[in-house]
C-alpha cells in the first residue's frame, strides 16, 4: 500500500518549527506495512492543500493520504475545507469513530472539524496536528485501513474476513 503524508502548518512550512506529526505518521504507516512515498509540508492555505491532495491522489496515485494539522477552529485551520473540495465520497463513520475515541482523551476533541473521504481510489484522512493525537487517531483507523483501500480498489475484502455483515444469499 502506497501512502503519502501532508503536514499543514504555516510555522513548519516557514522553517520556524520542526514538523513533529509528519514523521510520527511516517513511522506508524511503515509499522503498518505501508510504503510512504511522500512527506510534504504546506502552509495553511486551502488552495495549496487542495492542489497537493489532488496531485497526490491523481498523479502519484497513492492509496492513502493522511493529513496532519489545520483541523480546528482558528481562522487558518482550513484542512477540512480543502479536503471537502477534493473528495468524492465522505466517510462519516470513520470521522465519528476518531472523534468518539478522541473524546475519551480530551474534551477538546469535540472542536475537531477533521473529515475522511475518498477521491477515486485514494483514502484521505485528516488528523490533528499533535504527535500524541496523531498516534491516538491512527490507532482508531488502523484496523480498517486495508479493508477500506481494498474496497476503493474494487477488490473483494470479504474473502479474508468473516466478521463483516453482508447480505445473506438464500
Amino acid at each position: 500500500m502506497r501512502a503519502a503524508i501532508l503536514t499543514v502548518s504555516d510555522r513548519s512550512f516557514r522553517g520556524e518549527r520542526p514538523d513533529g506529526s509528519g514523521p510520527v505518521l511516517q513511522q506508524l504507516l511503515r509499522a503498518f506495512g505501508a510504503e510512504v512515498i511522500e512527506l510534504t509540508v504546506v502552509p495553511d492555505e486551502a488552495s495549496v492543500i487542495a492542489q497537493t491532495l489532488i496531485r497526490m491522489a491523481d498523479e502519484t496515485r497513492c492509496e492513502m493520504i493522511l493529513t496532519t494539522g489545520g483541523t480546528g477552529l482558528s481562522p487558518r485551520d482550513v484542512t477540512p475545507d480543502a479536503t471537502a473540495q477534493v473528495i468524492e465520497k465522505r466517510l462519516p463513520g470513520m470521522e465519528e469513530a476518531i472523534r468518539q475515541e478522541s473524546l475519551k482523551q480530551t474534551p477538546f476533541a469535540m472542536l475537531s472539524r477533521a473529515i475522511v473521504g475518498a477521491r477515486g481510489q485514494t483514502l484521505i484522512i485528516n488528523m490533528p496536528g499533535s504527535p500524541k493525537a496523531v498516534r491516538e487517531c491512527f490507532a482508531v483507523v488502523e484496523p480498517v485501513l486495508s479493508h477500506a483501500v481494498k474496497l476503493l480498489r474494487d477488490e473483494n475484502p470479504y474473502a479474508e474476513t468473516d466478521h463483516v455483515c453482508r447480505p445473506s444469499r438464500s
